[in-house]
């Protein structure tokens, strides 16, 4: 084989495993540059747990709504029978 055609071929060979070399998978290491590979994502388990906590923090706070609106509605007919219960006294 000529020297000259040998060099080019492992000089492009060379840039090529580069190249390639820039755009592999991610998983394993560093992820790839920006231009390169695509965003990382968080992992399915962290955003499980990210979700969950938000939910029950919007659980708690419906349920202490839905607690102080029972507590005012049952002031309220507390009042009105106390009011009945006296007008039928009265009478």
């Amino acid at each position: 084989m000529n020297d000259r055609a040998f060099y080019i071929a492992s000089a492009v060979a060379a840039v090529l495993i580069i190249v390639f070399s820039l755009v592999w998978p991610q998983g394993e290491g560093q992820p790839s540059p920006a231009p390169f590979g695509h965003a990382v994502t968080a992992p399915d388990y962290d955003r499980m747990v990210r979700d969950r906590s938000e939910r029950q923090a919007r659980e708690a706070q419906q349920k202490a709504a839905q607690i102080k609106s029972d507590a005012a509605l049952h002031a309220e007919a507390s009042s009105v029978s106390s009011s009945y219960a006296a007008a039928r006294g009265a009478k």
